[in-house]
């Protein structure tokens, strides 16, 4: 079995998407559980514009599907840490 060859830049890129995607999922949650009619469409159709090029990516080549679980994870754990940070403040103001 021959192993597909991996562009760099797409790797990276479909990592980053991946990772954005995520983040603007978490905070489309937020906003949806707020109760944030505005935030929570702009944060979905941010979520569905990113995911597109992560999935045109690796669907053409598969081995870039573990990119995408690289940066769903670290786009899952950075927005959290994120809403973290904010949610102290907002309790303030």
């Amino acid at each position: 079995m021959d192993l597909p060859t991996i562009d760099p830049l797409i790797a990276a890129g479909v990592a980053a998407s991946t990772a954005v995607t995520d983040g603007a999922y978490v905070f489309f949650n937020a906003a949806v559980s707020e109760r944030r009619r505005m935030a929570a469409a702009t944060w979905s159709s941010i979520w569905y514009l990113l995911s597109a090029f992560a999935v045109i990516s690796y669907t053409s080549n598969w081995a870039y599907v573990a990119f995408a679980a690289i940066g769903a994870w670290a786009g899952g754990f950075l927005s959290i840490t994120v809403l973290n940070h904010i949610a102290p403040m907002r309790r303030k103001g």
